[in-house]
């Protein structure tokens, strides 16, 4: 077994160190622990691994504080009937409880009325068993997952557009080599420092950096070129560059006639977006618009990459539509140092949405509603097909229905009370269901209101592999033991299973399930079957898909040729990856880069989607005349329930704050400092006013990492797109006005 290797020590008297990855963002940076004594480790740069090169920013160097003891949970909590606190509780105890809340609400109300809900930050271990448990034990339909609130947009335009969705469809080293970057709604210097480096590095190549952004973020201002569209215009940005490339003659017709479908249409939608109209719309001059589309075109190669900004709209899914279709038009995806991809957030956010915990999917990125697929997986599950369930509802959805049909939770890695749209209203929702059971590291807000609270095991305390941005499947490995009452997720499940009457098929061993992952995976979009744990010790993560071998029977390798997405590389298969060979079998290398000679649609070729403009749910009145939009800080990461743990980070952004530009502050009569209440229809936050020029005039920012008076959350518009069900959390209609009271 592989479970909780170490490297060997440097020199004599020197302790090992563990390679591992940061428990934070989809970067997934290479790190190592070495332990110091007494239960803890200290983090050490791991410069061989390529995506970070040894850099760590804030939280990723002060990860292990959270495995102090006094800062986590380390023992079972339950509600006691009389005092209506959580008290201390064995395993058994706690375990029991739940298992006695499920069996209750599924006797009484059916399976449907049990919820799942799960976590980008899972590792796909814990994502596919908590899948297989929602689908096998509980036999409900009702599981997704916080990844839905990340890149389900871009997800969603990957699959309508290429056939397949991968955060990145190649290296994320390639960005420093293309000739210019369109970089849409990411905020990397505080997002993901350690990536800045690719962009520094791509300007010192010449090559030029275009950041489409409301703020004037510490990204922006390393831009060559930066375009501040107002909130939720991002979809006629892209129509508008798509106008002049056509307008001015820029296309690749050559590119669209051999490895594309669709364009007519597209071309069509793109032209009643002509520039003085986008000008209108989006506030951005027109002499810049002409500016981006030339820097774009003139390059040997570009590319764009989008993140939540234009993601996390009600419609997300053909805002990014429109930047694939400007890629598409100019040649720009399916070549080297081209393309489009999308920034992933969360730790896991790639490999989590992957294997089963999203609404729709089985593992290895199958549909639910494909009976093969439902076929493949029930074999590997030893169930029947038909005893799976169909698609359940969205994450917010699912959320918005607690209390309603849906009777009792099961939560994992989420905290919703902070995280989720109309955050009051979901904090409303989970106190009215019968039964609430966490599964966390720390109690955080939405833990706080459990009936049964488990504390499960860490990053630096578990192995398990994770995906990251680039589809790079990682291997984090044990490097201590956790507390003494403190178990792993996987435990929870399979003791879960066992009281619930499914006495196999839920172990405890990574590696196990891994290998069962590995099974049920094997010929789908995402195909893991030829990654093992000794393999991702051995090189430096695996890029999926990656079958168990590939064809050597003509000398070259490399996957079937018939089968969608071969890289002409030499990396291998894209799309449904070919099979192996038997005794000519070698292993697959992994697929870095996708697209190369074909795209993973039936024919091999990308669709163009026709898309035209239209406004956000919710504009500016004359109640509510400023736009809110919302993010990140460099020091805190997702709600805060980790990060808003460890001294150093909470010093450095110790609270919420409302970010407004001095003319609209100075309208207002706003002073730096000053309370401030930004109110929507749905809520009220107050913060700190910090008055910069920055932002644009009709437009207020707010991060959304804390809970309380300042949850920017309990403002934001749940808003759904109609492809994605993402939430509209990037904009909504606020008022500003003196906090009073």
């Amino acid at each position: 077994m592989h479970s909780a290797p170490t490297a060997a020590a440097p020199g004599e008297g020197t302790p090992a160190v563990t390679p591992t990855h940061c428990p934070y963002c989809a970067l997934q940076c290479g790190m190592g622990l070495r332990a110091r004594g007494a239960g803890s480790v200290e983090v050490v740069e791991r410069p061989e691994f390529p995506v970070n090169r040894g850099a760590l920013c804030g939280k990723g160097r002060t990860a292990p504080e959270l495995l102090s003891p006094g800062r986590r949970l380390t023992g079972p909590l339950v509600r006691d009937a009389a005092s209506g606190a959580l008290v201390p509780a064995s395993w058994e105890q706690a375990l029991d409880r739940i298992a006695e809340g499920l069996r209750r609400t599924r006797r009484e109300h059916g399976a449907d009325a049990v919820g799942v809900f799960g976590g980008g930050g899972l590792t796909n271990e814990k994502a596919y068993a908590l899948g297989k448990f929602a689908r096998v034990v509980l036999g409900t339909s009702q599981i997704d997952y916080n990844g839905r609130f990340c890149m389900s947009s871009a997800a969603a335009a990957h699959q309508r557009a290429f056939g397949l969705d991968r955060g990145l469809p190649f290296p994320l080293a390639d960005v420093s080599r293309t000739g210019c970057l369109i970089l849409v709604g990411s905020n990397l210097a505080e997002t993901m420092p350690p990536a800045l480096r690719y962009l520094t590095e791509l300007r010192e190549n010449g090559g030029k950096l275009i950041v489409v952004d409301p703020r004037r973020t510490r990204t922006a201002q390393a831009a060559d070129l930066h375009l501040a569209p107002r909130p939720g215009t991002d979809l006629a940005l892209a129509l508008g560059l798509l106008h002049l490339v056509v307008a001015e003659g820029r296309t690749d017709e050559e590119f669209i006639r051999a490895r594309t479908r669709g364009w007519a249409e597209a071309r069509a939608g793109a032209m009643a977006h002509w520039p003085e109209y986008v000008e209108r719309i989006t506030g951005v001059p027109l002499p810049r618009l002409r500016e981006a589309a030339e820097l774009f075109c003139e390059a040997e190669s570009a590319m764009v990459l989008t993140a939540r900004g234009p993601e996390q709209q009600a419609k997300g899914t053909d805002t990014v539509g429109a930047w694939i279709n400007l890629c598409l038009a100019t040649g720009r995806a399916g070549r080297p140092l081209s393309g489009y991809g999308c920034l992933t957030g969360q730790g896991n956010g790639q490999g989590g949405r992957e294997h089963g915990q999203k609404a729709d999917q089985l593992p290895g990125y199958r549909k639910l509603t494909d009976p093969a697929a439902r076929e493949h997986v029930a074999r590997v599950w030893g169930v029947a097909p038909e005893s799976l369930p169909g698609p359940g509802r969205s994450a917010y959805e699912l959320l918005e229905a607690l209390g309603g049909d849906i009777r009792s939770l099961l939560l994992m890695g989420s905290n919703p009370v902070v995280s989720a749209p109309r955050a009051g209203h979901i904090e409303e929702r989970l106190r009215a269901l019968d039964f609430l059971a966490v599964a966390d590291v720390v109690l955080s807000e939405t833990a706080a209101l459990a009936d049964v609270v488990l504390p499960v095991t860490q990053w630096a305390e578990e192995t398990g592999t994770v995906t990251n941005l680039e589809g790079r499947v990682l291997l984090r490995r044990r490097a201590l033991d956790p507390p003494e009452g403190v178990r792993s997720d996987l435990y929870v499940l399979s003791a879960l299973a066992e009281r619930l009457g499914v006495e196999k098929g839920f172990p405890t061993d990574p590696e196990e399930v891994f290998g069962e992952l590995r099974r049920a995976s094997a010929g789908g979009p995402a195909d893991y079957s030829g990654i093992s744990y000794r393999r991702l010790i051995e090189e430096q993560g695996v890029h999926w898909p990656c079958p168990e071998g590939e064809d050597t029977g003509d000398g070259e390798g490399g996957a079937d040729r018939g089968d969608a997405g071969v890289g002409s590389d030499g990396t291998g298969s894209e799309g449904r990856p070919g099979r192996p060979s038997g005794r000519d079998a070698r292993p697959h290398p992994g697929t870095p880069r996708l697209f190369l000679d074909r795209f993973a649609t039936e024919d091999g070729r990308a669709r163009f989607v026709p898309v035209s403009h239209r406004p956000s749910a919710e504009e500016p009145d004359e109640e509510y005349p400023v736009f809110l939009t919302t993010g990140r800080v460099l020091a805190q990461y997702q709600s805060g329930a980790q990060t808003r743990r460890v001294d150093e980070l909470n010093a450095a952004a110790p609270g919420s704050f409302v970010q407004l530009h001095p003319r609209l502050a100075a309208r207002l009569g706003i002073a730096e400092g000053e309370e401030v209440a930004v109110v929507s229809r749905r809520g009220r936050a107050v913060a700190p006013a910090r008055v910069s020029a920055d932002i644009r005039q009709d437009t207020v920012f707010m991060p959304f990492h804390w809970p309380g008076a300042g949850r920017a959350n309990s403002v934001t518009n749940p808003a759904l797109d109609p492809t994605s069900r993402m939430p509209e959390f990037k904009v909504c209609a606020v008022r500003v006005e003196r906090a009073t009271g």
